[in-house]
C-alpha cells in the first residue's frame, strides 16, 4: 500500500506542475480503488520501451493495468471477424497436438508481446497481430528464412529497405525488436487502407500486394466474389489467415485443447539505453550482469561484436539490469571496444591480410562472414582487433558505406578457343589441358563426353600456363589472332603448309589448304595476350607422312 501511495504522490505532483490545481481536483474526486488504477494507467502509458523507468521511485506492480495478466489484454483487443472453416480446425488441431513447440513460442514471446500490444493500442490495431509473430517466426527475433526474410516479422531485404529498416555490415534492423514492429505494424496498416479488409492485408502480407490484387482483379472478371476466402492463392498464404485463427481461438481458450499458456505480466519487459562510444557486445552484457545469450535476444540486430556509438544505438535491457548497467558504466575506466575496421587496398586473402596487419586469421574470419576458400576484394571493410593505442571509435560513416565483397580464391584465368582435329574422348583433351571434364562441359553447355573433329572448344586457362598443341593426323601448325584486337580472346587455328616440291616451283596435285579461325570474340574481361603454340614435331618428307598415315589405316 506504501508503494501505491507513493506512486499517487509522484503522479500528483507531476500534474500539478503540468495542469495546475485543475488535475489535482479531478483526480481527488476519484474513488480510491479507480484512483489507484488511474494512477497505473498513467504510468503504464508513460513506460514503454521508448523511455527509461526509475525502478527505484516506482514499484512494477503499478505499471500493471486492469488484467494482471497481458493474456487477457490481448484478449479485449481483438477485432478482426472470426473466420471458420475446415482450414481453420485443421490449424487448431495441429498447435495442439504440439504443446511443447507452443510452450517454447509462447515462453519466447514473454519479452516482446507487451511491447507490441502497446503499439497496437497506440495505433488502434488488432490485438490479433501480436499474435503474428507466432506464425512468422515462432517469435524468434534471430529467425532468417531460405528466401533471406530476417527477424520477428520476417522482413525481405527489399521491403525492409522501403520502411526505413537500417541493413548494413554493423546492424540488421530487420532484427531490432523496437524498429522491425514499427516498420511491420505500418505496413500492415498500408495493407489495410488498400484493400479495406483485414483478412486481404494480411493475405498480401505474406504473398505480396501485387499478387492480391491480381488476384482480386482477375475474380473481378469472372463475376466471382473478392474475398479472402473466394482467391485463388498458393498454399501458404491460403493457410496464412486460418493459423492466426487458430492461435486466436487457442489464446480466448487454451484449456479447450488442453494448452497452457504461461503467466506474462502486463508490464514492460525492456526499457531502452543508449551509448556515445564503441562498446563491444560482450562488455555491454557484463555491465548489465546478463549472458552474452540473454543480452542478444533482447539485441538481435547487432550484426558484429561491437556496437557503435556513432549510431546512436538503441540498447534493449530488462528494468533491474538497465539500472545496473547505467552504474556500472560510469564506474568503468576501462577501454571498452576492442575491435575497429580495417578497408583492404588489394585484393587478398584473409591469411595474407592478417600477416600483414598482425592478427590471427582464425579470428578474422570468424568475425566476418569470409567463406573458406574465398579471398576479399579491394575496397571490402572489416572488423579487426583494436590495438592497445588506439581509442578512435568507428565513425558512422564507416558503417554506412561498409562492404565486404568476395571471390574465388583462384587463379587468373584467359579464355581460348581450341578448334578439335581428331575424335577423341572428352577425358582425353580435358586432361591434356588440365582441367576436369565438368568445367569443360560448363564451359561449353553440353553433356556430350566425346569432342569431334572441327569443333570449336572454349577453355579457361590460368594466365601464364602454356598450353599444349591440339594433335592432329596431319602436319599443322598453330597460329593465334592478333594481338592488336584489344578485348579478343585467344584463337588457335590450323593450316597445312606446301610440300617443298611445291615450294621449289613443282607440281602439285592441288592448292594448299588453309584453315584459320579469324572471327573475334569479345569477352568482358582484360584483353589477354595471344600465345603462340609450337607445332608437334613431325617428318621432313611428304613420303614418309603418307606412310605414317598408311600404317594408322591398316
Amino acid at each position: 500500500m506504501r508503494l501505491i501511495l507513493s506512486a499517487l504522490l509522484v503522479l500528483t505532483l507531476a500534474a500539478c506542475a503540468s495542469q495546475g490545481p485543475t488535475a489535482i481536483n479531478s483526480l481527488s474526486s476519484l474513488p480510491s480503488a479507480q484512483n489507484q488504477q488511474a494512477v497505473a494507467d498513467a504510468i503504464r502509458k508513460n513506460a514503454t520501451a521508448k523511455e527509461k523507468i526509475n525502478v527505484d521511485k516506482t514499484a512494477l506492480d503499478s505499471l500493471s493495468g486492469p488484467d494482471g495478466d497481458l493474456w487477457g489484454r490481448i484478449r479485449r483487443g481483438f477485432q478482426i471477424p472470426d473466420l471458420q472453416s475446415d482450414l481453420v480446425d485443421m490449424q487448431v488441431n495441429w498447435y495442439a497436438q504440439r504443446s511443447d513447440y507452443v510452450e517454447r513460442m509462447t515462453g519466447r514471446s514473454q519479452k516482446y508481446l507487451y511491447h507490441i500490444v502497446e503499439e497496437l493500442e497506440q495505433r488502434h490495431m488488432p490485438t490479433e497481430f501480436a499474435l503474428l509473430p507466432f506464425i512468422e517466426s515462432a517469435y524468434n527475433p534471430q529467425a532468417l528464412s531460405v528466401a533471406k526474410a530476417a527477424g520477428m516479422w520476417q522482413f525481405v531485404p527489399g521491403t525492409g529497405r522501403d520502411y526505413n529498416l537500417k541493413q548494413n555490415m554493423f546492424q540488421d534492423e530487420r532484427r531490432d525488436v523496437l524498429a522491425s514492429t514499427s516498420a511491420a505494424l505500418d505496413y500492415l496498416s498500408r495493407l489495410y487502407y488498400m484493400f479495406g479488409d483485414w483478412d486481404l492485408a494480411l493475405a498480401a502480407y505474406n504473398w505480396g500486394e501485387g499478387n492480391v490484387q491480381k488476384a482480386i482483379a482477375k475474380n473481378e472478371a469472372m463475376g466471382l466474389p473478392t474475398d479472402y476466402q473466394s482467391l485463388r492463392m498458393p498454399n501458404e498464404t491460403r493457410n496464412y489467415v486460418p493459423k492466426l485463427q487458430a492461435l486466436k481461438n487457442i489464446v480466448a481458450n487454451p484449456q479447450m485443447y488442453g494448452l497452457t499458456l504461461p503467466d506474462i505480466p502486463n508490464h514492460p519487459y525492456f526499457v531502452t539505453v543508449t551509448a556515445s562510444r564503441d562498446m563491444d557486445v560482450t562488455m555491454a552484457a557484463k555491465l548489465a550482469c546478463m549472458t552474452v545469450e540473454e543480452f542478444r535476444s533482447l539485441n538481435p540486430s547487432f550484426a558484429k561484436p561491437v556496437i557503435l556509438g556513432s549510431t546512436n544505438p538503441q540498447i534493449l535491457l530488462p528494468f533491474d539490469n538497465a539500472g545496473v548497467f547505467q552504474k556500472n558504466l560510469k564506474s568503468y575506466s576501462g577501454q571498452l571496444s576492442s575491435w575497429t575496421t580495417y578497408t583492404v587496398s588489394e585484393r587478398a586473402t584473409p591469411a595474407v591480410i592478417a600477416q600483414k596487419i598482425g592478427v590471427d586469421a582464425g579470428t578474422l574470419m570468424s568475425v566476418n562472414p569470409i567463406p573458406a576458400g574465398m579471398r576479399l576484394k579491394a575496397g571490402s571493410t572489416i572488423v579487426v582487433p583494436r590495438s592497445d593505442d588506439d581509442d578512435e571509435d568507428i565513425s558512422a560513416d564507416v558503417a554506412e558505406s561498409a562492404m565486404l565483397a568476395v571471390e574465388p580464391d583462384v587463379p587468373d584465368t584467359r579464355k581460348m578457343l581450341i578448334r578439335v582435329r581428331r575424335a577423341q574422348t572428352m577425358s582425353t583433351f580435358a586432361d591434356r589441358y588440365n582441367v576436369s571434364i565438368t568445367q569443360v562441359k560448363s564451359w561449353n553447355r553440353t553433356r556430350r563426353d566425346s569432342v569431334l573433329p572441327g569443333q570449336l572448344i572454349v577453355l579457361h586457362v590460368p594466365v601464364g600456363r602454356a598450353v599444349p598443341a591440339e594433335p592432329g593426323p596431319v602436319h599443322v601448325e598453330t597460329v593465334s589472332a592478333s594481338s592488336r584486337n584489344k578485348g579478343s580472346v585467344t584463337k588457335i587455328g590450323t593450316h597445312v603448309p606446301e610440300s617443298k616440291s611445291a615450294a621449289r616451283g613443282g607440281k602439285t596435285s592441288a592448292p594448299a589448304k588453309v584453315t584459320r579461325v579469324t572471327e573475334k570474340f569479345s569477352v568482358p574481361s582484360k584483353a589477354v595476350k595471344s600465345v603462340a603454340v609450337k607445332p608437334e614435331a613431325v617428318s621432313k618428307s611428304t613420303k614418309s607422312t603418307k606412310s605414317t598415315d598408311k600404317k594408322k589405316k591398316q
